[in-house]
């Protein structure tokens, strides 16, 4: 049974009350419990769209968060002909939150690079819930760089509370790894594009979000910190982390408002995690539209649009 979210509640309640009566329309079939079935299916169906209609974000990162979210993998699954993983970063080891490879992506050979979370404990301890340690990113790097080689656009999906802050993420240096791959994916000779699937934490997120083009599905969220971490600091309680998410104007919806973002990726009512198969061919599509136009464009007019990109934000004016 999927985990249910608070403000889902209502609607999980009233699917339920929609199971008791189809028992007992299978046990006794009449015309009065299949008219009443479905009006309560229209209920439920009416007060999902309302719910998703009208979210705040808090309510987007908490579904950005779902652990039947699509994870990185799942997305590959769904959205490449095939994928070669690649390991290790050539200087410490392998960094099994950050899974990287060549693929086919409808149709056209890519490079894939992302973060992976687990759904389960042992998972997440192998994928470390989705926080990098320094050789995921200079992973990611070392497969950036074959990319440039052969020419082959890269795709990068992000979804981390951010990097790994731990003693041995600091020792092995995760500050210079995730600043020299800021540097270095600005410069790449081939197409990037990046799509923030889930949580889009920090410099943890930046480490592989510098890209030609940057889009969000509908329920990620984009941050420098996390609602909870900017509530401490402001609030002094993460009780009133509501209210620095609605501050943070961290959802899809305010960054392509804001410039910071390239496109939305829509998502299935409900949110992608009661649909991956719907979600993943939206995010197919979208990768492969992005592709396709930035591959039209020579390589110093790729590169000068990237520069221009990232240097225009943070502009602002004021009436």
């Amino acid at each position: 049974m999927k985990p249910a979210l608070e403000f889902e509640k209502p609607v999980i309640k009233l699917r339920e009350e929609i199971e008791e009566v189809k028992k007992k329309f299978a046990a006794k079939p009449s015309d009065k419990l299949a008219t009443q079935i479905a009006e309560l299916e229209k209920k439920a169906d009416a007060l999902m769209t309302d719910i998703h209609s009208n979210l705040n974000p808090w309510q987007r990162v908490q579904i950005s968060r779902h652990t039947n979210r699509p994870f990185m993998l799942d997305y590959v699954k769904h959205c490449c002909e095939d994928f070669i993983e690649l390991h290790g970063d050539r200087h410490i080891g392998d960094d099994h939150a950050m899974p990287a490879g060549f693929a086919t992506w409808g149709g056209k050979k890519v490079v894939v690079i992302g973060h992976q979370k687990g759904r389960d404990t042992k998972e997440n301890l192998l994928r470390n819930f989705g926080s990098a340690h320094p050789e995921g990113y200079r992973k990611a790097l070392r497969l950036m760089r074959l990319a440039e080689k052969f020419s082959l656009p890269i795709v990068t999906l992000i979804d981390t509370p951010g990097a790994f802050p731990g003693i041995g993420a600091e020792e092995r240096n995760i500050a210079e790894a995730i600043a020299f791959n800021l540097r270095e994916m600005m410069t790449l000779r081939t197409p990037v594009v990046a799509v923030v699937i889930g949580e889009g934490g920090s410099g943890g997120a930046l480490g592989i979000g510098i890209a030609d083009r940057v889009l969000m599905m509908e329920n990620a969220y984009y941050s420098v910190i996390s609602p909870e971490g900017c509530a401490a600091i402001l609030w002094k309680h993460r009780e009133h982390a509501p209210e620095a998410a609605a501050a943070l104007k961290l959802s899809a919806q305010d960054l392509s408002k804001l410039g910071i973002i390239d496109g939305i990726v829509p998502e299935p009512l409900g949110g992608a995690h009661n649909d991956h198969e719907t979600s993943a061919a939206s995010l197919k599509d979208a990768v492969l539209a992005a592709i396709t136009e930035l591959e039209k464009l020579p390589t110093a007019d790729l590169l000068e649009q990237r520069y221009q990109k990232f240097r225009a934000l943070g502009k602002f004016t004021e009436n």
